[in-house]
This record gives structure tokens, sequence and C-alpha cells, in this order.
């Protein structure tokens, strides 16, 4: 059964789209994962589920309540952690919590366990009588984990809960996630991180446009593609014209397909090959037409691979996309001063 159905959803925030007729699906007590590049959509979408956002249009329900129609009866179900870690500097630890408790109008003695429950698993013991302000990072991020936790929410929704930690911290928020899932909490995981998709995720979507562009098991997506990913490089730096001629020589190759020039990383080659063999064949063929090869590395299907399957372009190209265009933004603002 799902907890969360999403119908139709379209935001948009002036000309631009954010959401283009968003449809998902999140099954209980499991761990979702929304993955795509920054710009994509999936912080709106989260917002929206937080009912921090209305839609322009589009059906949504969590646990059967229309979000729209009865928001404070979803608030009272879901916890979220956000992106940007909102703490005030000058309470400790505990007063966050204890005031985060109020506000979900529990009972102080319910309050008092919970905050000794998650300073034990989250390791807060040194630092949660502090205030808040001599935080680093990484213990900003696991009290904002706690506050989203204090409650015990059927539904937890994370919007990138690892960006900027170290490893010990995401390994310590890794474990966390599994133990909830396995206690039966729904958790809805936003990340452009594909190791943490691939580690935690039971069932994922990938989001580009606004739009869902492919979902389901994350070993199911990889499996579906078939054949080995192989990035190849003539030159360190090659340019078009170049890379567009080895390019018609690999499609002439039995057993290599899917070949697409990667303009945005010097002009590389990505391709599928079926096996070895058209591995062998493709090295004979390039010496033959005296083609130098600088690097080829071969591995097995990732997400990245689905993700380019879907796009035609890596999630590094898009997250260079957005960069671009934010900077074409911002010099087009100070010319215009």
């Amino acid at each position: 059964m799902a907890l969360i159905e999403i119908e139709n959803l379209v935001k948009s925030y002036g000309k631009v789209c954010a959401l283009n007729g968003l449809n998902l699906n999140v099954p209980q007590a499991t761990l979702y994962g929304l993955l795509g590049p920054n710009g994509a959509g999936k912080t709106t979408t989260l917002r929206i589920l937080c009912t921090l956002l209305s839609p322009d249009s589009g059906h949504v329900s969590i646990a059967g309540i229309d979000i729209l129609k009865h928001p404070i009866s979803v608030r009272k179900i879901l916890g979220y952690v956000a992106q940007e870690v909102a703490i005030d500097k000058i309470l400790t630890g505990r007063e966050l919590l204890q005031l985060q408790g109020n506000l979900y109008h529990m009972h102080y003695s319910d309050i008092d366990k919970r905050i000794r429950e998650l300073n034990l698993r989250l390791d807060m013991f040194d630092w949660i009588d502090r205030r808040c302000g001599s935080y680093s990072g990484g213990m900003r991020r696991r009290l904002d984990l706690a506050c989203g936790l204090l409650h015990s929410p059927t539904l937890l929704i994370l919007d990138e809960p690892t960006v900027g930690l170290d490893i010990e911290s995401r390994s310590s928020i890794w474990e966390l996630l599994v133990e909830l899932k396995s206690q039966g909490t729904t958790i809805l995981l936003s990340s452009h991180y594909l190791e943490e998709v691939e580690a935690l995720a039971d069932q994922m979507a990938i989001i580009d446009g606004g739009k869902v562009i492919a979902e389901g098991d994350p070993e199911n997506l990889k499996n579906q593609l078939g054949g080995d990913r192989v990035t190849l490089r003539v030159r360190e730096f090659s340019d078009e014209i170049e890379a567009q001629s080895v390019r018609n020589i690999l499609e002439s190759i039995q057993g290599v397909s899917q070949v697409v020039v990667n303009r945005l990383q010097g002009f590389s080659l990505n391709l599928v090959v079926d096996n070895q063999a058209a591995v062998n064949r493709m090295r004979e063929r390039l010496e033959e037409e005296n083609v130098q090869v600088f690097s080829l590395s071969q591995s097995r299907p990732s997400l990245d691979d689905v993700y380019l399957q879907a796009t035609g372009r890596t999630i590094m190209d898009a997250e260079m996309e957005v960069l671009k265009q934010r900077d074409t933004k911002a010099e087009a603002k100070n010319s215009m001063r």
C-alpha cells in the first residue's frame, strides 16, 4: 500500500517550471530515494509534501489524507529535515528539542524519554547541553535529525541529509536510517549522491526537469540496461570533430552501442559493450585507424548510467549545466547595474 500518492503535480516560480506533471507512489515502511541533480525539482516536491508550499495543480495525499485540505493532520505524522539546517544559536541542543516537543504538544515525560533515546542513538551526550552556536556542521545535522524524529513520525522526509558531512557522520546517519526503516518508519530521501541512494534505497525515482523519468528497484534499473559501461578518451582534452569521428568508428563495431559524446567532460565518449570480446574488437579497430587511446575505463552499470540512458547526460553534466545557467544569470544582473 502506498503511504504517499502524488498525481500530476505542477509548480512554477514565475517563468521557471519546477514540477511538470510529477507522479509518484511511495510504499509504506520503505526507504525511497529521490535521485536527481540540483534544480530537478526534488526540494520543491518535498516542501509541497511537508505543506510548506502549495502546488499550482495536482493531488497529493499522505496516509490517505489530502495534504491541501488537511495540512495540520499531515504535519502530525511526518518529520522533516531540510537541506539547510536552521537551528537557534542561543538555545542549547536539549532546549531546542524540548521546544520541538512542546510544538507537537507532547507530554513532558514523553519529551524527556525521547531526548534520552535520541541522545544515545545519535551520540550527542558531550555537547547536547552546549549552545547550538558552538556546534560543528556534523553536530548541527545530528541535532536537526533528532528534531525531525522527536515525535516518532510515521513518515520521515530528508532533503540532502548528509551534504557536507565527513565520512564518519555520514555512516552514522546511514545506520540510523536503516534501523528506522526496520522499525516500520517510511523514509523519503532526496539526494544527488549516487552511492547514498544505491546503498540505502529499496525503491527509487530519478527526477529530471520536474518529472519522474525512471523508477523502481535500484538493482533492477541497472540490470535492465545490460552490458558494461565504457568511458573512452582518445586524448586528455579532445575536440568535437575528433570525438565525432571516433564515435562513427565505434558505432560500426559489433557489440558496441549507445555511443555518446560527453562535451562537458573533455569530449570523452560513453558507450555500452555487450562483452569483453566487444572491448577487444574496439581496441583492435581503433589501432587500425591509428587512433591513440589516452584512457579507457570499464564498469558494470550504475545509477548514473540509468540517468544517462534516460536523459542522454550524466548527473554531473546536469549539475554543471545548472551552475552555468546560474553564472549566466548572475553576469546578466551585474551588467544591468
